[in-house]
């Protein structure tokens, strides 16, 4: 069913060419300086029409500079971009990763059991249930100890090593849900090839008791090859050449022969597809660490919360599809109003990393510069996401974002029942988070400065424009089905803006230049001659032979 597709088959030029391109120029003209206060009062029932529901998730896209005019307008721009037909292919498994003559199916991750899809004449959910139940299998030996280090001692140390979707996803998916975890294992992660990140996560540590799960596809990535030779001889230091490696190790990975050689038994060994994007992995046997941290069925609950948000997108309208208008959303500010950037503010401790996991899925997929057709973009994509959880970010940035010169968008994210119900916390937090949003929104006119008494010298101080548009997002409670939901969400909000621009989302070409630049630099800071360094430029050049001095080379 998924025949491979020529590049052109997906390419439709520039996003400019659309007839809706121009209406849109056309539109904005006429209403970009209306505000938000302005459009409020020009419509009662705003909140109520810009409000949906969306796979247990409430949005209210109501603070936006738009009307009913801009959203059908955006509407037709997907349409016309063939947003409705990149949606069936990818769920249909055909090879819209285009640069890489591969399928983007990360929703076959989390189809339920019993689900048919055929790609390439391979029943992809039955292979991806297969991989689920070993994971499953082996994670109750570890939490059973049944499954023991070399010296019989119970695994009450996981350490994840990876880069990129390999780390991002598991801390981050960690983290939000550690509530759930068991504790008496202690879960850490190691990404960063700088010596300090290994050494630290390990300091503590018994290796006795310590398991690693290296994670890599192709098991050959260096930062983290690196840091498993390096965790290899700290077992080895603290066990005994003779240690069973066998016992401590776990492998995420294609590469058989590779794992085998570096000593990691076919039973601690899970695999998965090329058709997995490595930032679209943390649902895969990328999330073993996460599983063992949470369980199985917690895990399967984290699934089915993908799922959920996959089926809106699939079977919604657009014009009533929660991560297609907040993708036209993007689209509007960053093309229309110059919008560099976009803050996530999750109003929940526990999604402190959630900021950072949207970092790489967002930039990423969209930071490119040229369509599906090898021709240059024909207007700005990818904007620059960032974020920090509130309250932290009020006392932070929040400044820049109420009076400062940039327009930022932004989205608060907002579980009414918190985790843990500690007196009036939770009550407090809600109240901040709506108020910001207020505040964002509508501003405080001079008028309204002077009525609260300011003297007059201050009223240009603390005077706020509002007209800072806001997405909220309402969930009962983060959950481990909750944070599936929003994972995809987001995942389809980039899925969306990429079709929309024309660029391939699901490359990442950008990141290899810079890794082989590297595998070349390396020797000259080595080698025990003087290096050649005519492969560089002279500042480089330079600070290579710099760097040999201050190390005694």
């Amino acid at each position: 069913m998924a025949a491979g597709v020529s590049r052109s088959r997906w390419g439709r030029g520039p996003v400019t060419t659309a007839a809706a391109w121009p209406l849109l120029l056309e539109h904005h003209a006429a209403i970009g300086g209306r505000t938000i206060r302005g459009l409020f009062a020009a419509e009662p029932g705003r909140a109520t029409r810009l409000s949906l529901e969306a796979a247990s998730v409430h949005a209210d896209l109501s603070k936006h500079r738009v009307t009913e005019e801009t959203m059908r307008l955006l509407v037709r721009l997907a349409e016309e971009r063939g947003l409705a037909e990149r949606i069936d292919a990818m769920y249909s498994g055909n090879r819209i990763n285009t640069t890489e003559n591969r399928s983007a199916l990360h929703v076959a991750l989390r189809m339920p059991r019993g689900g048919s899809l055929v790609v390439d004449g391979v029943a992809v959910v039955s292979e991806v249930h297969e991989v689920l139940d070993r994971m499953a299998a082996f994670c109750h030996r570890v939490r059973a100890d049944d499954w023991t280090g070399s010296t019989g001692k119970p695994i009450r140390a996981v350490v994840n090593i990876g880069i990129g979707g390999s780390d991002l996803g598991p801390v981050m998916a960690y983290r939000a849900l550690r509530h759930l975890s068991r504790r008496e294992i202690t879960f850490r992660f190691v990404s960063n090839v700088d010596g300090t990140d290994i050494v630290e996560a390990t300091l503590d540590l018994d290796p006795a008791e310590t398991m690693f799960i290296v994670s890599s596809k192709t098991f050959t990535t260096q930062e983290t090859m690196t840091n498993a030779q390096t965790a290899r001889s700290w077992l080895v230091s603290g066990l005994g050449a003779g240690v069973d490696i066998s016992k401590h190790f776990v492998a995420v990975s294609t590469n058989g022969v590779a794992v085998e050689e570096f000593g990691i038994a076919a039973e601690a060994t899970f695999g998965f597809w090329e058709w997995v994007g490595g930032r679209y992995s943390m649902d895969s046997a990328i999330g073993l660490s996460l599983m063992l941290a949470i369980g199985p069925e917690a895990f399967r609950d984290m699934l089915s919360g993908f799922h959920e948000m996959d089926e809106h997108l699939r079977r919604t309208d657009l014009d009533r599809n929660l991560p297609v208008l907040m993708g036209l959303l993007g689209v509007w500010y960053r093309d229309f109003f110059g919008a560099s950037s976009h803050v996530v503010l999750p109003y929940e401790q526990y999604l402190e990393r959630f900021p950072a996991y949207l970092q790489q899925l967002t930039m990423e997929s969209n930071g490119k510069s040229v369509t599906l057709d090898g021709e240059p973009v024909a207007v700005d994509t990818g904007a620059i996401w960032w974020g920090e959880p509130g309250t932290n970010g009020q006392h932070s940035f929040y400044q820049l974002l109420h009076q400062g010169t940039s327009l930022v968008p932004a989205d608060f994210i907002v579980f009414a029942n918190p985790v843990h119900d500690v007196g009036d916390h939770h009550d407090k937090l809600v109240a901040n988070v709506l108020a910001q949003a207020h505040v964002l929104g509508f501003g405080r006119t001079a008028d309204e400065v002077r009525a609260d008494g300011a003297s007059e010298d201050l009223v240009a101080h603390k005077v706020m424009p509002g007209n800072r548009p806001s997405t909220t997002l309402m969930l009962e409670r983060l959950t481990p089905a909750a944070l599936g939901t929003l994972v995809a969400l987001y995942e389809h909000v980039v899925f969306t803006q990429g079709v929309v621009w024309g660029v391939d989302s699901f490359d990442q070409w950008g990141v290899e230049l810079g890794k082989a630049m590297a595998g070349q630099v390396l020797p000259a800071l080595i080698a025990d001659d003087v290096p050649d360094l005519t492969h560089v430029d002279p500042s480089t050049a330079a600070l290579a032979l710099r760097y040999r001095s201050l190390r005694g080379r």
